[in-house]
């Protein structure tokens, strides 16, 4: 007995006091989801009203665009779907609400992929595995077949956008894109949203088809809490007519185009809904 208490002395130095205070690593509130929400600063999305929850401003779980591609496909009970991009699942709750067989979200951004397993958590999506990784690299190697891919928000980020709509094109009958597009008849030299753009710009061969590419830089802005962009600084927008012809070489023969908005304050934009005819569909 002795000798314990004497080891027990010698386990701190007598000038250490206990404190009493809970460690940094724990939550002392009473356990709520808004714990978790607030737990992750830089929230783009808005809860949905009925949960009572604070996040961000962005009212994604209602996003007509999700809603027009839906329109578009038809039911998705059964279908396996692939979503590029999530952010922080609030399309990916649209989408589990229509019992798809199953929906697997892929996103880079390591805060936004915990910000979705938050949402997952808060609003029951029990049909989405999401994964935290390259979306790219998935395409390319994961030999996986979806019967439809949502890629919202996500070409005009990437540092070789051809080359992604390539390997998604590889994998799904019918996809939805939304994206911003270089034009310049919309978008002219002195318009201010080009500011972001070097001038440099570069042709990309794809099978039969030149695509042009728009370099395009974040100026740090990736030091934000909230950014979504993309992996590397240095992207490339590619103009509207090749992202529709570089489809229709793909094998898309059907593709409609709603919501263009050469004004959004962003930059061009358009919601782009394409299908392979029932003679090429690989799935």
């Amino acid at each position: 007995m002795l000798r314990i208490k004497n080891l027990l002395r010698r386990s701190a130095p007598p000038s250490e006091k206990a404190t009493e205070g809970v460690f940094n690593q724990y939550s002392h509130d009473l356990p709520a989801h808004q714990n978790a929400i607030d737990l992750l600063p830089g929230w783009n999305s808005a809860f949905p009203a009925h949960t009572n929850l604070q996040a961000g401003v962005h009212p994604l779980f209602v996003d007509g665009r999700i809603k027009w591609a839906i329109g578009q496909f038809g039911p998705l009970d059964d279908k396996k779907i692939l979503e590029i991009g999530p952010l922080e699942g609030m399309h990916t709750y649209m989408l589990n609400s229509y019992k798809p067989a199953l929906i697997d979200a892929i996103e880079a951004n390591k805060q936004c992929f915990l910000r979705c397993l938050v949402t997952k958590e808060v609003l029951g999506i029990e049909r989405a595995h999401f994964y935290l990784g390259d979306a790219l690299r998935w395409l390319e190697e994961k030999d996986v077949f979806y019967d439809l891919a949502i890629a919202s928000g996500v070409l005009y980020h990437m540092a070789d956008p051809g080359q992604f709509l390539c390997a998604l094109a590889k994998r799904c009958d019918s996809l939805f894109i939304w994206t911003h597009y270089f034009d310049d008849a919309a978008m002219p030299a002195e318009d201010l949203r080009r500011l972001a753009f070097s001038g440099n710009s570069k042709m990309q061969q794809f099978g039969n088809i030149s695509v042009r590419y728009y370099e395009r830089r974040y100026f740090n802005a990736n030091a934000n809490n909230d950014f979504c962009g993309g992996m590397k600084d240095r992207h490339y927008w590619m103009h509207r007519d090749d992202i529709i012809g570089l489809l229709a070489e793909f094998g898309f023969s059907d593709i409609v185009i709603s919501q263009d908005d050469p004004n959004h304050s962003g930059g061009p934009c358009f919601s782009l809904f394409a299908k392979r005819s029932s003679a090429t569909q690989k799935g």
